[in-house]
């Protein structure tokens, strides 16, 4: 997949899990910070704003005003200067302890004229200390499994009737989908969430939906990976 296809995959599945769960929901925290963290692994852009409504209601962003930054007396003057979107952290790609830009987020950005931070990150954390996030707002977000996220997006998708999501979804393989990567069909066969997905891929066709080139390997391919885990994953109507 393009990473605009990565993109959208996440927009179109927060999209639909925040319409199929009522919002008192409190998983749909947990489960939109999965998401995220999934789309961070490529090389996506800064995409929440398309949801940026869900994301506020859902509690996974907070916005402040400007003034209500812990540094704001120190950082005024550029804060204040601020005219366009910009994150907080500064990034050295020329230092020695440099890691990537995976925390770009952790403190906080500005959209004008507006401070945003998202839950479990070093801001949230500092805006919970001083007392600006209370009760549940003050929990950070629970972790979940990659394929179990996946295995509750198609279970909403099928009650939805979009067999494409479950069929972009399921494309990615087990490689990308499975932490650790089991090294055996039967490894994968013994997760809970593989069978749950494997199951709504077959009952909906999503199996046989057509995918642009690339997404899924054929019979053919399959043959020349000779690969067992891709081999079950992907004959599903065996």
């Amino acid at each position: 997949m393009s990473m605009h296809d990565i993109e959208d995959l996440v927009f179109e599945s927060v999209l639909l899990l925040d319409a199929r769960h009522p919002g008192e929901d409190d998983r749909l925290r947990d489960w939109v910070t999965a998401l995220y963290a999934f789309q961070d692994r490529f090389d996506c852009s800064h995409t929440k704003g398309r949801v940026l409504d869900i994301l506020l209601r859902r509690r996974h962003t907070y916005r402040f005003a400007l003034q209500d930054h812990p540094d704001y007396a120190e950082r005024r003057e550029f804060l204040d200067g601020l005219a366009d979107f910009e994150a907080l952290r500064e990034v050295d790609e020329d230092s020695d302890d440099f890691e990537g830009f995976g925390g770009w987020l952790e403190d906080g950005y500005v959209d004008p004229p507006w401070l945003y931070c998202e839950a479990g990150t070093d801001l949230w954390q500092r805006m919970v200390d001083a007392g600006r996030l209370t009760g549940a707002d003050a929990v950070a977000p629970g972790r979940t499994a990659l394929i179990e996220l996946v295995a509750e997006i198609a279970a909403a998708a099928e009650q939805a009737g979009d067999v494409d999501l479950v069929a972009q979804w399921w494309a990615l393989g087990p490689g990308t989908l499975v932490d650790g990567t089991p090294l055996w069909a039967d490894d994968l066969a013994a997760i809970p969430a593989v069978v749950r997905l494997r199951e709504i891929v077959r009952r909906t066709g999503a199996w046989s939906v057509s995918l642009p080139d690339g997404y899924r390997p054929d019979d053919d391919e399959l043959e020349l990976l000779d690969d067992e885990r891709e081999t079950w994953w992907f004959r599903v109507a065996d």
